[in-house]
């Protein structure tokens, strides 16, 4: 047991502030890492010390694992949090960080490296009884051979990269006069993206949901589960909204999710907290995806319906404390919903905007939870991925904490930038969302960009007319008044909710 009393967080924004917050709580010194650009971040300011990485491409500052290190070893820090994204699933960079006599807060780099390449997760989970969906077990590059084998798996089908995911190098095939192109479609941007062209093939489930499974595993051979949630709102293959729990799981479901989830992390020796990925078809069959070595996006969801504050449990394990709590003493208590706040524009694909936050003014209220990283008046970096924040709530059963995160959305002040407030709002108020009968098409069977041309509630067209009718007077006594108006004066009205 190794007892930590400095941590260096080895990322930036929302989650470097969300892991600091912990590591204050727990009494320890926190250290941030950032680049020339972040220098002013609220994450650097939070911090009991900082370093400066490099420049604000990720590869000359936030990927530089020896020079992180090289930081650990000047401030006499004693262990590294990665964060999610950038290092946190690289098997290199924690045998670096073994090596140096530093804590690596996550998984061993064995663990990693298994759970980092699909295939070698499918081979390593078949000794257990693990539902898994058809396809190859090895890498296919020989398009001919590639062709044989979707043939006989049947279509549709789903051409994946080995070594990645995040949805590059993911093509789905109707049908075999699409094959050939679409794979090497898949095998150039695995190559571009993951410097690995390797890619698989699957069945492809036409109308999945996307169920996913928190691990927790200490390095005395405890392993708990703290349930599922739902990842089924998504866009490019990539999360936006999840929800905790999920409202298609029965009780003998997320028991048997949650045994094949344990085997997933007993298979490759797991310690720490990690997810196991599953898709679930039409009539509820799950199947094993994959498993995220390290903590999730998602995780505050797990958070407010468990109780648990994964980030210290993270730290915990790492000293090599054994887990505080079994199985039995987990319950689920409520309902939880995050929705990933991303600069980007969903009336134009979602493409990624960039700018000025003019206006940034956070929700509040019971059940109101939000992880950031910006401040009023920063600006979007054209480096790092667009999320700005992610917004949560938590009430007692799912309507409530629908209704709630609408409220939250409409508190939610962001001018300046487009951002995905809009759609969120509109899967809130969705029937099929609000039913739970939606899967991972859910953007693409339901939503179009005209969709979020926003309309004034009933509500809202009350107190526009009561504004509008206790002008009439002041108008009528001076109609040239309602013409000049004070240049330090801004309406707080507009024909839209916010920007964006």
């Amino acid at each position: 047991m190794r007892e930590i009393n400095k941590i260096l967080v080895a990322n930036r924004g929302e989650i470097a502030l969300r892991v600091m917050r912990t590591i204050r709580e727990m009494g320890m010194k926190c250290v941030a890492v950032y680049s020339e650009p972040d220098k002013n971040a609220p994450h650097v300011k939070y911090a009991d010390e900082a370093y400066c990485l490099g420049p604000g491409p990720s590869n000359k500052s936030y990927l530089l694992g020896e020079r992180i290190i090289e930081g650990c070893l000047q401030l006499n820090v004693d262990a590294i949090h990665p964060g999610y994204g950038f290092l946190s699933e690289n098997a290199t960079f924690a045998r670096q960080v073994a090596d140096a006599n530093l804590i690596f807060i996550g998984p061993s780099p064995h663990s990693i490296s298994i759970m980092g390449d699909k295939l070698a997760a499918k081979n390593a989970v078949s000794t257990y009884k693990i539902p898994m969906v058809p396809g190859t077990d090895q890498a296919i590059l020989d398009i001919k051979e590639a062709k044989e084998k979707a043939a006989s798996i049947g279509y549709p089908i789903l051409i994946k990269a080995s070594a990645g995911g995040g949805g590059k190098g993911m093509r789905i095939v109707k049908g075999e006069e699409e094959f050939e192109e679409q794979m090497k479609r898949a095998v150039s941007e695995a190559k571009s993206a993951f410097g690995n062209g390797a890619v698989f093939i699957e069945k492809y489930i036409t109308s999945p949901k996307h169920i996913e499974i928190q691990v927790l595993a200490d390095q005395h051979g405890n392993y708990v589960h703290l349930f599922e949630r739902e990842c089924s709102v998504q866009r490019r293959h990539q999360k936006v909204i999840e929800e905790a729990p999920s409202s298609v799981v029965s009780p003998s479901m997320r028991e048997a999710m949650g045994t094949a989830a344990i085997d997933v992390a007993k298979a490759c020796n797991y310690c720490g907290a990690g997810t196991v990925e599953f898709i679930v078809d039409e009539k509820l069959n799950f199947y094993f995806l994959e498993m995220n070595t390290r903590l999730q996006v998602e995780h505050p969801v797990t958070e407010m319906i468990t109780g648990k504050d994964l980030v210290r449990e993270q730290i915990l394990i790492a000293e090599g404390q054994p887990l505080g709590f079994e199985q039995q003493d987990l319950h689920i208590r409520g309902h939880a919903i995050e929705t990933r706040v991303y600069a980007e524009d969903p009336s134009n694909n979602f493409l990624p905007d960039i700018g000025t936050l003019s206006t940034y003014q956070l929700p509040q209220g019971p059940g109101i939870r939000v992880d950031d990283g910006f401040q009023e008046g920063m600006e979007i970096p054209i480096y790092y991925d667009p999320m700005i924040a992610k917004l949560v709530t938590y009430d007692e059963d799912r309507h409530k904490a629908i209704q709630k995160m609408i409220r939250a959305i409409d508190g939610f002040r962001i001018t300046g930038i487009s951002t995905t407030l809009p759609f969120a709002r509109f899967v809130m108020l969705h029937p099929a969302f609000q039913s739970g009968k939606f899967d991972t098409n859910f953007v693409e069977n339901h939503f179009t960009p005209d969709q979020l041309k926003q309309e004034f509630s009933e509500d809202e067209l009350e107190i526009l007319a009561t504004i509008g009718a206790s002008l009439i007077p002041a108008a009528q006594q001076n109609p040239s008044s309602m013409h000049n108006t004070s240049p330090n004066t801004t309406s707080k009205w507009t024909n839209r909710r916010r920007n964006g």
